[in-house]
């Protein structure tokens, strides 16, 4: 018997499960936002933070030059943003090349390669303008930002850290794990620099050639 304080539901009726759909709006609000980070993105890398101007950024987006503030504060935040977008693709794309590879089964050495392959698509790959200016653009943000943004690189080089440490134990490896993990970071990280995809070097390529250079290449 049902309580007289219960209830009733419309025998036609059913309850909302899950969250409430987005309303157009609200999609189209997300889609431009995306659209800001991504030409913002570009033009941080390629005119420096300092020398982009909002209304370059809108003008990226086909936006009105004041519609940024509609989605991020100011320009720093939305320089953040870009950061943190970069970062979070890293370790979602690093994750999926770990689980495609199935490391566990691999030798710390093969294990090296699927992670410095993984790097040099995150730095050089289709839509790479995120990493590098976070990586050169660091100073422009405040230390809660930089704090945020660390805790993120932190689960990133997690993954590197006990396969070096396996490097290290075997010999391959002949520096200090945590030295040699700052140093291939920044061999790798300098790549943004020269790297040129219309010359003669793949991916592959550099991926050889850095293994050669951290552990001696094949055993």
């Amino acid at each position: 018997m049902e309580s007289a304080s219960a209830p009733r539901v419309p025998a036609t009726g059913r309850r909302p499960r899950g969250r409430p759909r987005k309303t157009l709006a609200q999609r189209d609000d997300g889609n431009r936002r995306r659209a800001l980070i991504r030409g913002a993105a570009r033009l941080f890398r390629r005119k420096g933070f300092d020398a982009t101007s909002t209304r370059d950024i809108a003008a990226a987006a086909g936006m009105q030059s004041g519609s940024p503030f509609y989605h991020f504060k100011n320009k720093q935040a939305l320089l953040f943003a870009v950061m943190e977008e970069g970062m979070r693709h890293a370790v979602e794309r690093q994750q999926q090349a770990v689980a495609a590879a199935g490391m566990e089964a691999l030798d710390p050495a093969d294990q090296l390669r699927v992670l410095v392959r993984s790097h040099f698509e995150v730095l050089l790959g289709p839509g790479s303008d995120f990493i590098p200016v976070m990586l050169y653009e660091a100073r422009s943000i405040n230390a809660r930002q930089r704090a945020s943004l660390s805790e993120l690189r932190s689960t990133y080089e997690g993954t590197w850290v006990p396969v070096l440490q396996a490097l290290y134990a075997s010999g391959r490896l002949k520096a200090d794990v945590k030295l040699a993990r700052l140093m291939i970071f920044g061999a790798l990280n300098w790549s943004v620099q020269w790297f040129d995809r219309r010359k003669e070097a793949s991916l592959d390529d550099l991926t050889q050639a850095a293994l050669a250079l951290f552990i001696g290449g094949n055993p």
